[in-house]
């Protein structure tokens, strides 16, 4: 099922909602398709009856493993947005892992040749914090999603430059006849603005450490 969107917020915008690659649901289908045929020979042959309630219980349990695999299939979601990475599975609980896009500091990709010829591979994924490294394994082309994810946080790199740009711009005088802001003036206007929400953080302490190194 999709990424539920009232879990993004105001600004924040889908770029990939996938789910595991279809090789995936290759072992429990496998099995299926095994006993199946065992099920159809044994109706085939004389030595069905002593064996059929042992042949019905293999099939059964094999339906079950491949609807219950093919549930957490459709359950799970690797989502690349323009603010964070998110991985969330669970058919009944949920569990999952958020990263943001700011955090991120290398993306690996690991594919196996039988793997390039389907279109499968593994990420990992690099990001300052407790977390450190994360693995995800079934991606599908892992090296698209890669680039795609690098572009995310250029594109959220750009976004907060332009921020601070019009941040400083607002902070500057008016008017080029205005009296001239002192550093320190514009380093509290830029408070200002960070009580205010229009910046982060992070962009308040880099804008200061910027207008600091001009004193």
């Amino acid at each position: 099922m999709p990424f539920p969107t009232h879990l993004l917020t105001e600004d924040e915008d889908l770029v990939l909602d996938l789910r595991p690659h279809w090789w995936y649901l290759a072992p429990s289908g496998a099995l299926l398709v095994v006993v199946t045929l065992v099920a159809l020979a044994a109706l085939r042959s004389s030595w069905w009856g002593p064996l059929d309630w042992t042949i019905l219980l293999l099939f059964l349990v094999a339906v079950g493993f491949f609807g219950f695999t093919y549930l957490q299939w459709t359950t799970t979601n690797f989502v690349v947005t323009n603010e964070r990475l998110v991985s969330r599975k669970g058919v009944i609980s949920k569990e999952g892992v958020e990263i943001p896009l700011d955090r991120i500091n290398t993306v690996f990709f690991n594919q196996s040749i039988f793997e390039r010829i389907i279109g499968a591979g593994d990420l990992g994924i690099e990001s300052a914090g407790e977390g450190g490294r994360q693995e995800f394994t079934d991606i599908r082309k892992p090296n698209l999603v890669q680039n795609e994810i690098y572009r995310q946080v250029e594109s959220l790199e750009d976004r907060r430059l332009r921020r601070l740009g019009q941040a400083a711009a607002e902070a500057a005088p008016a008017t080029p006849a205005g009296p001239q802001l002192s550093i320190p003036e514009q380093i509290e206007k830029l408070d200002q603005l960070r009580r205010q929400g229009v910046v982060t953080d992070e962009e308040f302490e880099a804008k200061k450490r910027e207008l600091l190194d001009r004193m």
